[in-house]
This record gives structure tokens, sequence and C-alpha cells, in this order.
């Protein structure tokens, strides 16, 4: 087991699965629930780290695949690693490159691991020991196991084969696995038949790592098997152990897998649709380009504290946009993290006190935002947040 790094189970919702825990790290202590920005190439979009502390972010996520293309891993391992690189001081988790390899259209998949060619046509072999020494290069807190993302569909011949393999490379991972400050999570797979996310539970928390994720959701399978596929699997994980739901990053998704039972998630969602003009607020979704917005003198959400509701109206955002200013993603982006952010927190508190339930309900009353899970998905999206 990984020295300083523990998670304690602080409560369970008394009716519903939803839990409050604190996960300790060498770069700090992290409440959960949490909803984890991300920083692909070791940065959130459009903001400074200060501005990502401000709004109270506790981890940030970075890619694998993209800082080994770019970079270099060894570069910034002769910097000082992620963390001074980027001059961020709290937790980073880091994927493992496997659904970046999985995106790819032309990939060859074996058993040494992931073969493609980068944008610059160099053949590239992403093993999963190439995954653990790229990620102790990072010197990230949090590192993930490298697996096969199973596609949607796919046929139970293929699961399993899969499934299979994904439990090999963790076993190459974890004797790729040599510092101690770090935390290797498992990556539970096995697409939307229970047979198989079963026997992945089983066979990946069976290694006793500090950690468990439920991958391959929000590939295409929908908001309703995605539901499903988290409600039966996350009860057969380890309760003295944080849960982290890959990839998922509507609002609606987050009440969703926080109500049974998970800990962490992370998506682009929140600054990939600041850039377009998208914000969130607890009344529904505001596309700041309408020209409704345009002699609209109150700020993006009332009673939010962050920086660009405090100084700014929706009038002069809406202007940045139209105008093309770069301070318009700035200050959209500002925002939606600090909503998702505060959405965690307020999450956390009403599990403290036995009320998800009641949270969930009013919070959606609130909230619209039909049609957003259905068009954008994962693997749509991608991870360059």
């Amino acid at each position: 087991m990984t020295e300083n790094f523990k998670f304690e189970l602080i409560h369970t919702d008394k009716h519903s699965k939803a839990r409050a825990g604190i996960l300790k790290t060498p770069h700090g202590d992290i409440e959960t629930p949490i909803f984890v920005p991300v920083g692909t190439h070791g940065a959130i979009k459009a903001l400074q780290p200060s501005e990502v502390e401000r709004a109270k972010a506790q981890i940030i996520l970075s890619n694998t695949y993209h800082l080994h293309l770019s970079p270099g891993s060894d570069l910034i391992k002769k910097a000082g690693g992620l963390h001074k690189y980027m001059s961020w001081p709290k937790p980073i988790l880091t994927d493992s490159g496997g659904f970046q390899v999985f995106s790819l259209q032309k990939k060859n998949l074996k058993e040494e691991g992931t073969e493609f060619k980068d944008h610059k046509g160099k053949t590239i072999l992403l093993s999963p020991e190439k995954s653990i020494e790229i990620q102790q290069n990072l010197g990230s807190d949090i590192m993930m196991a490298f697996d096969e993302c199973i596609p949607f569909p796919a046929t139970a011949n293929y699961v399993e084969n899969s499934i299979a393999r994904t439990h090999r490379w963790l076993d190459r991972c974890r004797h790729s696995w040599i510092n101690q400050q770090q935390a290797l999570f498992g990556i539970i797979q096995g697409s939307t038949r229970e047979k198989y996310r079963k026997i992945c539970v089983e066979e990946v928390c069976a290694r006793d790592l500090p950690g468990y994720a439920i991958g391959g959701v929000s590939v295409g399978e929908g908001p309703e098997l995605m539901e499903e596929i988290v409600s039966f699997t996350a009860p057969l994980m380890p309760k003295n152990k944080p849960r982290y739901v890959m990839g998922l990053g509507t609002p609606e998704d987050l009440i969703t897998i926080w109500e049974h039972g998970a800990d962490m998630s992370d998506c682009i969602i929140p600054t990939k649709y600041s850039r377009g003009g998208t914000l969130f607020t607890n009344r529904g979704k505001i596309r700041i380009k309408h020209p409704n917005y345009r002699r609209d003198f109150f700020p993006i959400e009332l009673n939010c504290d962050c920086y660009a509701c405090t100084n700014f109206t929706r009038s002069y955002v809406k202007h940045l946009f139209d105008s093309n200013e770069i301070l318009g993603a700035i200050l959209a982006t500002t925002h939606n993290i600090a909503f998702y952010l505060n959405m965690a927190k307020r999450a956390r508190e009403a599990i403290l006190k036995n009320q998800f339930l009641n949270f969930k309900k009013e919070f959606l009353e609130g909230y619209n935002s039909k049609g957003l899970r259905k068009s954008h998905n994962r693997n749509s999206l991608d991870r360059d947040g």
C-alpha cells in the first residue's frame, strides 16, 4: 500500500448510497464527493492555476498520452515533476492514456500494448509499463492503470477477452509501480454486461489497490444504461476505497453517480462548453451569445461568489464573446468550474445531513438541460478540455 495516501469514509446518507469522505494525498486532502476539472495538457484551458485554486478546486486531471507526445515526460521529470512544471500545488490525477488510444481510428491493439502513429507519423507503442513510467515521471498523486476501454456495443466474447487482457495489463502496471508516493487505481471494465462487470470487480479489487475506477461508461450507451452500470458496479466495490467514475460530467450525471456511491468524476464539459458560450446555472444553461442577454445587467448567476459573477454582468460577457475577446472564455470558464465545484460541495453537505435525496430533488427541479447528455458523450468529446 502506498504511503501518505488514505481514504476515510466519513458518512453514508441514510436514504441513498451517497457517500462523503476524505481522500488524503501527498499534496493535500480531498473532500468527496468531488468533481475533477480536466487539464489535459497540464493546464485548465483559459485559466491560470491561481484562478483554479480560487475556484476551490481540490484536484485536477492531466493526461499521460498527451503529455507523453508533448513536451515529453522526461522533460517534465527534469523540471521537477508536473506539479512544479505547471505551478499547481494540489493533487493531480493522471489518466493512463488508454481512453485516448481507444478514441484513435487507426491503432493496433495487441498483448504488448497499443501501437499507433502520433501527429508526426511516428509509430508509438503505449504499453502498461510505458504508461506507468510516464506517470511516475510526471509525479501525479493518482495514477490510472492502463486498460482497454471497451467500445459500445460489444459482444460477450469481445468483452470476456478484453477484461482478461485488462487484468493482465493491471498486473504489469503493478509490477512497474515503484514510487510509493503515488497511488495506483485499477479500472473496472465490462461494458453493459453485469456478468463481466462483476468478474472485473472481483479480479481488479483482489489486487488490493489504493482506489478503483469504473471505466467504459459514456462511450455511447446513453444515460439509462450508464446509470444501470454504475448502480450495479459501485456497491460491489470496497467501501473503504475511493470510487472514481471516469469521464462523466453533466450535472445530472453527477447527481446520478453520487446517489449510487461514487466519490469522484472528471469531464471536460464545463470547460469545453464555456469556450462556446454555454454557462451552467442552478436554473439551467445560459447560451450567452443569445441576443436576449445584450441588456441583461445581472450576473451570470445570483448568489454565485466566483470572480465572474461578483464583477461582471451577462451583458458584458456577451459583449466579450461577440467581440471575440479571450476574456469571455476566461470568465465563462471561471464560472462553470466554480458552479461544478460548488455543486459537489452542496452535495457533500446534504449527505452529511442525510438530505441527499432532497438536494437531488431541489436541484433537478430548478435545473433543465434537455439534450445535453444525449448530444455529448465521452466518445465524442475525448478529454481535451
